[in-house]
């Protein structure tokens, strides 16, 4: 979809259908819905009058102008109540809108800056937030669909202000959100792929295609350079795939310095069978996306790279399967990590840990500043916080309020979860320095201790999105399938820390 700026009056506006808004317990029209109102002889406020339009979030009226106006249909969008007005309900009503659209077979739309001037938000902000939210909620992922769709295609939007000044505000806003909203859908297109599409060479080959885009440093080690690192926690998840494990390494350097300001690690495991401690057969096929962590984290690489904020940034994604076979990784074993640290495992099942602590490591041996780790680690975390939110964990509190403010921009929930001193205990090993489960009880937080141990002092947020990385409905500006979280939040994060 082009996404265009233009001056104009929006009642004058030629497209297949003009956008404008209406907010709950408003009594009668205002400013260009009061505009389009009088101009389509008062059915705006008709259907107000009669119930039909009552401004509650995210409701959608077609009314169609039958010449009455350059354009042919008029939709009237809520926002709910103006003093609870936000960037994200914004988002989520464009996205509705364009949904209710493209089913319609609308082909291009204008809309004025939904919101701006209230509650804070800005005409930038809302030429942002209306981007995203057409650009988001209208993602589909049919590479491997035959069938043509039986939907139409949105192919322009634009956003129309009366006053030319303002324009180059607009086209702030309309390309950061492009930028927010192109890298979100790149790491739904990586988490949706099935896993034959997605191994760790894949993995890889995507990264290296994006970072020759834009302009990232990128390394790709090999078995062989990571078992000489030390890296036995990541490589004993490996040994049964067939598939080649890989650590991608990416750098973004925009500041003075050559110091890591911050380092962001995704958890990278293409698929997760459980090994031998295999899982349940049941929707073991959304197992594919257990390396959403890794993808978020190198599209959020690719907005970084476009933002330019002046700082530097490190990723690293540990990629490989997590297999059953005769070379298997097996509960009792004792592996050690990079560092020294070792580890008994209890369960192959929690193998993304593993992968983690030595990604972590990587990230020390690097002198990294700050460290936002992002895994879908324990179903303990999902249980607790289902899909509403993702879970945060912390050995530095000013620092997870800021990733925490960082996901409010966004629209992506965090909420802070404990990792008591108590907890620690059942991580304790008879045979080794750790064990890789604490047990049934407190999983999420039990995870997160045991990531900690590998953070060691440096400032280090762990974020569980367990829960969040996939919808099976239609909610806001998601769609069913992958959700893309936390790529916005993390480059929100980082352009903020620049500042």
């Amino acid at each position: 979809m082009e996404i265009k700026v233009a001056t104009g009056d929006i009642t004058k506006t030629k497209a297949d259908a003009i956008l404008v808004n209406y907010f709950e317990a408003m009594e009668h029209p205002e400013g260009d819905t009061a505009a389009l109102d009088k101009a389509l002889d008062g059915a705006i406020s008709r259907l107000i009058s009669q119930g039909e339009i009552k401004g509650k979030c995210n409701e959608v009226t077609i009314i169609h102008s039958l010449g009455k106006l350059p354009a042919d249909r008029i939709v009237v969008v809520g926002l709910g109540k103006p003093d609870e007005l936000t960037a994200d309900k914004i988002r989520g009503a464009m996205a509705a809108a364009c949904r209710l659209l493209r089913r319609k077979y609308v082909a291009t739309i204008a809309t004025v800056t939904q919101g701006a001037g209230l509650a804070g938000i800005t005409d930038e902000g809302s030429a942002q937030a209306l981007t995203e939210g057409a650009l988001l909620g209208l993602y589909t992922f049919r590479r491997h669909i035959t069938k043509e769709s039986e939907q139409g295609e949105i192919k322009s939007l634009t956003i129309v202000s009366p006053d030319k000044n303002n324009l180059p505000v607009l086209r702030r806003g309309v390309n950061r959100g492009t930028i927010l909203s192109e890298a979100t859908n790149l790491a739904r297109d990586m988490v949706n792929e099935p896993a034959n599409y997605m191994t760790p060479t894949d993995m890889a080959e995507m990264a290296t295609r994006q970072a020759k885009t834009h302009g990232l440093e990128i390394d790709v080690l090999e078995r062989e350079q990571v078992q000489e690192m030390g890296m036995g926690a990541f490589l004993a998840v490996a040994r049964a795939s067939v598939q080649p494990p890989k650590l991608i390494v990416l750098n973004y350097k925009g500041g003075k310095s050559g110091e890591t300001d911050i380092a962001l690690i995704g958890k990278g495991v293409t698929f997760d069978t459980g090994g031998i401690s295999i899982k349940p057969s049941d929707r073991m096929d959304e197992m594919k996306g257990d390396m959403a962590g890794g993808a978020a984290v190198i599209a959020a690489m690719t907005a970084i790279a476009q933002l330019k904020p002046r700082i530097n940034v490190l990723a690293v994604i540990a990629a490989t399967e997590n297999m059953p076979g005769g070379n298997a990784l097996k509960p009792g074993d004792v592996v050690t990590a990079m560092g020294g640290k070792t580890i008994e495992i209890i369960s192959t099942d929690a193998e993304g840990r593993l992968t983690l602590a030595d990604a972590l490591g990587y990230a020390r041996q690097q002198d990294a500043k700050l460290i936002i780790d992002v895994a879908t680690l324990t179903g303990a975390c999902h249980r607790a916080l289902g899909d509403v939110c993702s879970g945060g964990f912390t050995n530095n509190q000013e620092l997870l309020d800021k990733v925490i403010a960082a996901g409010v921009e966004a629209g992506e929930r965090i909420w802070q979860l404990p990792m008591y001193e108590e907890y620690k205990d059942q991580n304790k090993s008879e045979v080794a320095d750790l064990k890789n489960t604490g047990g049934p009880l407190a999983g999420a937080s039990t995870a997160a201790l045991f990531l900690a141990e590998f953070a060691g002092e440096i400032p280090w947020v762990h974020l569980d999105i367990a829960g969040t990385f996939l919808t099976d409905k239609e909610r806001k500006y998601t769609v069913k399938g992958a959700t893309g979280v936390p790529v916005r939040t993390l480059v929100n994060l980082v352009v903020s820390l620049a500042k």
